[in-house]
């Protein structure tokens, strides 16, 4: 008997991650990003985000619930007077108030988020 196997829908989030970085150097705003799972309709989203050193998210809104895993880099994400740095492999939890991500190298990191709906 043969068993059926679910097709799995599998990336290379390194792969993602060098192309986005490759585009960030050649942004003005040095930064580039793709949506690799989820979107609007979904509670879900998974987003790779790259920054070419020296540039940086601007403080903003916090999405809801959300993490940074920092797959290559150094980043610091700082909310009012408390900030918070990380290294390749690091999981930060983006704080409920208003922030910002600044690349103290070029880095690469993959922002999960789940909206409330």
């Amino acid at each position: 008997m043969r068993r059926k196997v679910k097709t799995v829908k599998k990336l290379s989030l390194d792969a993602i991650g060098r192309e986005q970085l490759a585009r960030a150097k050649e942004e003005s705003s040095g930064r580039s990003s793709s949506t690799v799972f989820g979107g609007h309709e979904q509670v879900l989203r998974h987003t790779v985000i790259a920054l070419r050193e020296g540039s940086s998210l601007t403080e903003h809104n916090s999405p809801g619930e959300a993490t940074i895993i920092v797959l290559s880099g150094h980043v610091l994400l700082s909310a009012g007077s408390t900030s918070w740095e990380g290294h390749n492999g690091d999981l930060l939890v983006i704080p409920p108030e208003r922030h910002s991500l600044e690349a103290l190298k070029d880095t690469v990191v993959v922002l999960t988020t789940a909206m409330v709906r």
